[in-house]
């Protein structure tokens, strides 16, 4: 919106633009006290730059790992026997950082009710983003040793609920495939 030029963009032709997901998720991640500058360009572009694609990438790849691993025969990958795997060999730092990532769930999203501040959700959704994405650039999870392996698509498995969840609860979607 320009007001000395007497230009503006409505919600619809914004929707348009960049979709309701992109709309949500931008608008919630700032304060309401802070000054908003909608990047247009930036909510429409599909890479890790546009925060919203970045998180939304982040759960598609998860699933994508839980499909490959159906595909190659790998067993016992629903959610309650993966939540018997022994987590002892998770030790590498950003498997011991996106766990900690996720073990702040609860607490974000208590600390966001309790305060009115819906902007916490997205800006904890895109840090667990970044722990999963460097936890998946460092750490091979397919063809890893069986007990390691299990432990982590135990932590991916936690990661995409935590995702899904958290992009649930500020409405928007939670793809499975990008």
């Amino acid at each position: 919106m320009s007001k000395r030029m007497g230009e503006y963009v409505t919600m619809d032709e914004l929707l348009e633009e960049v979709g309701k997901d992109a709309a949500r998720f931008f608008f919630l991640l700032r304060s309401p006290d802070a000054h908003l500058d909608f990047d247009l360009d930036l909510a429409k572009v599909e890479s890790n730059e546009n925060p919203v694609y970045y998180v939304q990438y982040a759960h598609a790849r998860i699933c994508s790992i839980f499909r490959e691993a159906a595909s190659r025969g790998i067993g016992g990958l629903e959610p309650s026997r993966l939540a018997e795997a022994d987590l002892g060999p998770l030790k590498d730092e950003s498997e011991i950082a996106l766990i900690k990532k996720l073990a702040e769930f609860p607490e974000e999203i208590a600390a966001a009710a309790v305060s009115r501040e819906p902007h916490r959700i997205p800006r904890y959704l895109a840090g667990v983003a970044t722990a999963f994405h460097s936890f998946y650039t460092r750490c091979r999870v397919l063809g890893a040793p069986e007990d390691i392996m299990r432990a982590r698509l135990c932590l991916a498995r936690a990661a995409g609920i935590v995702l899904r969840n958290g992009l649930r609860l500020v409405g928007v979607s939670a793809p499975e495939r990008m």
